[in-house]
């Protein structure tokens, strides 16, 4: 093991340490739960006991989803509501804790029936996200790969379900059906109507990994997401998927990793997936080109968010796999292996914020959990990519 990459683990499982600690995982400390920064972590900790061997990373990853499930599939303790949000009576609910979403973990409570729209407000406001629940679906998922309990894999298709019923709606203006942005915590209601820019890319993505890690064994069949998968295709087809959001750059470099992991699984993947492979390939190298114009990683830390550099550190790390695998033809290869011209660019931002200088800013700490953990899955990002 090379010296760079042992001090990379090093500072992972420090970091995930203090995650653990700081949220409520581990200690007296109540829960801080918040499900996008919780699904990197479960999946760091899967990598990190891959990595040791150790039992108490395992531990935790489990206990990690068991406490989401009891306070983001619950509802708000200062909501007059209580229970599980789906509505199912307690013990059922606690077999099924996906069917009815999950809750973002924001701060403030949703906004109310009939309550001024306030678009400042509404970024800390409770509700649901569906880009934070497809990651949670892939958290799941990757939880049953390392385990191979199919459990967590049913509780992931569940999730798929509820969500694209909720989440999918006709366009008021007779156009194509579309994704809202965000719904009620208990999917009764959009809160933000307009649809995310890569939100069927990641429905498309999510669905067809599902389906391609069904287990023989899960209560589910493989079958289960067809209708899913045709609905979010049918959403991408003409979809512009080029952005200059670091983040953004960085789920599109994830979507083009994950259809290539699926190749290796026979009967999965045809002539549709292919073709978006191609058109989001074209749309990531389009975009790393923009990225860099305005110097973005040569300002200061107080001016920078580094969860969003970070997922571009990750997505090409995912990258990179591709590129050392055959999961795709020669060809493809060709096409990807061009993106790696990109790749100074997650050792810059991995060596930025590795500095403890850097993570004593004021713009890391006001987001640090979600900073610490996307940090620590580009550092060791075996447990958020799984094996190729």
């Amino acid at each position: 093991m090379d010296t760079d990459r042992q001090a990379g683990l090093r500072l992972a499982r420090r970091l995930m340490d203090e995650f653990a600690r700081d949220t409520g995982l581990e200690g007296d400390a109540p829960p801080r739960r918040y499900l996008w920064t919780d699904a990197f972590a479960v999946c760091n900790f899967l990598g990190l006991h891959r990595e040791s061997g150790e039992g108490r990373e395992l531990d935790r990853a489990l206990r990690l989803v068991d406490q989401v499930h009891h306070v983001l599939g619950r509802h708000r303790p200062d909501d007059s509501r209580q229970g599980w949000i789906s509505g199912l009576p307690d013990e059922e609910g606690g077999r099924h804790p996906t069917r009815g979403g999950l809750r973002i973990g924001q701060e403030l409570p949703e906004r109310r029936p009939g309550e001024a729209f306030d678009s400042r407000l509404e970024w800390d406001r409770d509700g649901q996200y569906f880009h934070y629940l497809t990651q949670w679906m892939h958290a799941l998922s990757r939880v049953s790969e390392e385990t191979g309990q199919a459990v967590f894999h049913d509780w992931a298709v569940e999730l798929a379900k509820s969500a694209h019923a909720r989440f999918s709606t006709a366009d008021p203006a007779g156009g194509a059906r579309r994704l809202v942005w965000k719904m009620s915590i208990d999917l009764g209601r959009a809160l933000v109507t307009s649809m995310g820019q890569h939100d069927p890319l990641d429905a498309w993505i999510a669905y067809l990994d599902l389906q391609g890690g069904a287990s023989a064994t899960g209560a589910l069949g493989r079958r289960a997401l067809d209708s899913e998968i045709a609905e979010a295709e049918a959403l991408c087809v003409g979809g512009q998927w080029a952005t200059d959001d670091a983040l953004g750059i960085g789920s599109l470099l994830i979507a083009i990793f994950r259809p290539a992991r699926l190749r290796t699984r026979p009967g999965v993947t045809g002539p549709a997936e292919a073709r978006l492979l191609e058109h989001l390939v074209a749309a990531a190298r389009i975009s790393l080109e923009a990225y860099p114009y305005g110097d973005p990683l040569g300002q200061p830390a107080e001016s920078r968010l580094a969860f969003r550099e970070l997922g571009l550190a990750i997505g090409l790390r995912a990258i990179a796999r591709i590129d050392a695998s055959r999961a795709v033809d020669a060809g493809a290869r060709g096409a990807i292996a061009r993106l790696l011209h990109y790749m100074g660019l997650a050792e810059r931002i991995g060596a930025f914020w590795s500095e403890s200088a850097h993570r004593a800013s004021g713009t890391w700490r006001a987001h640090g959990d979600i900073n610490a953990v996307m940090l620590a899955a580009s550092l060791a990002p075996d447990g958020f990519l799984g094996a190729v």
